[in-house]
């Protein structure tokens, strides 16, 4: 599981452009249920990405399709994790018991 930490590299008028096109690659990533949550960062500094994939090459690969990436607006700090509690709200998604 890998938490996605964007920090925008350039000014909110030029991220508004290509927000639209950044909600597309969000929801391409939800409907194959790989992003579990996603949202700004509060003030607007960037966003952030819980995405459940295999491995670092995959999320690599996925960030790589980003708007914001491929256009440069902003930075992405990937932090890899491995969940060993959740709330059972989040059994369905993760490789975890309540046990655990």
């Amino acid at each position: 599981m890998f938490l996605i930490l964007l920090t925008y590299k350039k000014p909110l008028e030029e991220i508004d452009e290509f927000l639209s096109a950044h909600t597309s690659f969000l929801d391409t990533y939800y409907s194959q249920k790989k992003f579990i949550f996603s949202g700004r960062r509060n003030p607007r500094t960037g966003g952030v990405i819980l995405v459940n994939v295999e491995s670092l090459e995959e999320m690599h690969r996925i960030i790589a399709e980003d708007p914001f990436y491929r256009n440069g607006l902003a930075d992405y700090e990937i932090i890899e994790f491995i969940p060993s509690k959740c709330n059972s709200t989040f059994l369905d998604f993760l490789a975890v018991s309540e046990a655990d």
